[in-house]
């Protein structure tokens, strides 16, 4: 998906970046920036490179077996306590707890890395315990977004895994599409959430009752991420069942979207209203509240091949690297006066926006916003979840999250440069120093103390060990292809043959683009 670009160029860029934050070291007084400058000569060798991918495995294990020894089939591992995180037993900890639902969440999420990893035994393992374990008839109330990515993206990963080691490597022979199956029983309890005047989903449902209980009857509001992260779970969803209901909900979803954008400057709000479709909040950026709508633009267009949403992603990138991008930096505007910005820092889910500009094909831009989120880390071990131009603290939590790991792995596939693995190493051992516990990795509560907090979310192992491990493997030595996936949100792979299983006949998507 990305140009080819001459070593030598990529290499006088990072110099001109740094060059650039060590004046803004003077200016801003970012000295961790000039002890980076000492850490570049120290090239990875094939033999480390070799350890660190065996650390990076070692990590994953330690929180993996953690989890399943002292905590499944709990949704969580509360690492500090060394026990599972059921909801409603323990005290709730607010919107956070709408991504758990008592289904096993972090088994279910982490089915795909166990077979990134090599490790057949243990997925084939994991899935009987799913089969066994795991039932959606619970009276509880859940993140129709959250359970998307994590629970359905990561059954349907699993399932499409199932079939390929199956036919590739003659394991599951028992196998017959029962993960497909749970799946389809977990969309068919998502869709009453798209019973909307708009067709844009509601932010949570009951799992048993769907919409009809006190709490949800009410409900108006629902963030542009939340309701634009569907397609790709819901459309595969429909190509492997043959169900096109899932897809049409999807696509409507994001055609109602894509009509609420600003006319002038084709920018996103972050929040909005579900009957109406008028805008709740109007701040526009690429971070948490929209930033996997953009994202879904582009992989829906990869993914299904629908050239729409090739075009949309275009005028929204457009939009985004003309008001929001700001150097290396990535400033929030107001939609409606985008040369005006509405805050003054920045959150950490925009780590993940490099990756996608390397799935673009947008190299220089990637390399610079990196480079930027590399200094943070330096600066606070981890970048913080929101920190301001001058890199300072403005929300020290950091959840162990994965989307800086992403952009770094996607950064070095696309160049071969050896400076992401040093950049990867250096993540490691914030991890190994400052997160790692005797039962798994827990959260920072603030890296300003470094004091640890009760959680490990299921991402931890979906996307943060995969990505780790995966920026230290070689890809000849996995068991899949790579290049025949395309990663989700959650890092679910799902397959690029999905594109040859279309319902197109039967989606009526034969309309005229929307202007």
């Amino acid at each position: 998906m990305c140009p080819d670009i001459e070593m030598g160029n990529l290499y006088s860029l990072r110099g001109l970046v740094l060059t650039i934050m060590i004046v803004l070291t003077f200016c801003l007084g970012l000295t961790s920036i000039l002890a980076h400058l000492g850490d570049v000569a120290q090239a990875i060798t094939s033999e480390e490179r070799d350890e660190l991918k065996e650390e990076a495995r070692d990590m994953f294990y330690h929180a993996y077996r953690a989890y399943m020894e002292n905590a499944y089939p709990a949704d969580e591992l509360m690492p500090l306590s060394c026990s599972g995180r059921w909801r409603g037993t323990e005290p709730s900890r607010g919107d956070i707890d709408d991504t758990l639902g008592n289904f096993s969440l972090t088994l279910i999420d982490t089915l795909d890395t166990l077979v990134v990893l090599g490790d057949l035994e243990e997925f084939e393992h994991a899935v009987k315990l799913v089969l066994k374990d795991v039932s959606f008839d619970n009276d509880v109330i859940v993140s129709v977004f959250e359970t998307n990515i994590r629970v359905l993206g990561g059954l349907l990963s699993g399932h499409i895994l199932a079939e390929y080691l199956q036919q590739r490597a003659g394991i599951l022979r028992w196998y017959r599409g029962e993960l497909l199956q749970v799946a389809r029983d977990l969309g068919y309890r998502l869709l009453p959430a798209f019973n909307t005047t708009t067709g844009i989903p509601h932010a949570r449902i009951n799992l048993r009752y769907g919409l009809k209980t006190p709490k949800l009857e009410s409900s108006r509001e629902t963030c542009t991420a939340c309701a634009g992260t569907m397609i790709l779970e819901m459309a595969a969803l429909s190509r492997l069942t043959g169900e096109p209901i899932f897809e049409e909900k999807a696509h409507r979803a994001m055609d109602e979207l894509w009509k609420m954008r600003h006319r002038s400057s084709d920018l996103m709000g972050t929040v909005l209203n579900i009957h109406s479709g008028d805008w709740v909040r109007r701040d526009s950026g690429v971070g948490a509240g929209i930033d996997s709508y953009y994202e879904y633009c582009l992989k829906a267009y990869i993914l299904l091949g629908d050239e729409r949403y090739l075009g949309r992603f275009n005028k929204h990138y457009s939009a985004v690297m003309k008001y929001i991008s700001q150097g290396p930096m990535l400033l929030d505007v107001h939609m409606h006066r985008p040369h005006t910005n509405s805050r003054n820092f920045m959150d950490a889910l925009l780590a993940f926006w490099p990756g996608l500009q390397v799935l673009k094909g947008d190299i220089k831009p990637a390399v610079e916003t990196h480079e930027m989120l590399y200094q943070v880390m330096q600066r606070h071990n981890f970048i913080p979840e929101a920190f301001t131009t001058d890199f300072q603290v403005h929300w020290g939590q950091h959840p162990l999250r994965p989307e800086f790991l992403e952009s770094t792995y996607f950064l070095y596939r696309a160049t071969n440069d050896p400076y992401y693995l040093e950049v990867g190493r250096s993540v490691l051992r914030s991890l190994q120093k400052y997160a790692r516990v005797p039962c798994g990795y827990a959260a920072v509560k603030d890296v300003r103390t470094g004091m640890h907090e009760d959680r490990m979310d299921s991402f931890v192992l979906a996307e943060t060990f995969k990505y780790l491990f995966l920026l230290f493997a070689d890809p000849a030595d996995l068991v899949l292809d790579l290049d025949e996936f395309l990663f989700t949100t959650e890092a679910h792979l799902l397959p690029l043959s999905l594109a040859r299983n279309s319902n197109t006949q039967l989606l009526r998507r034969d309309v005229p683009e929307l202007n």
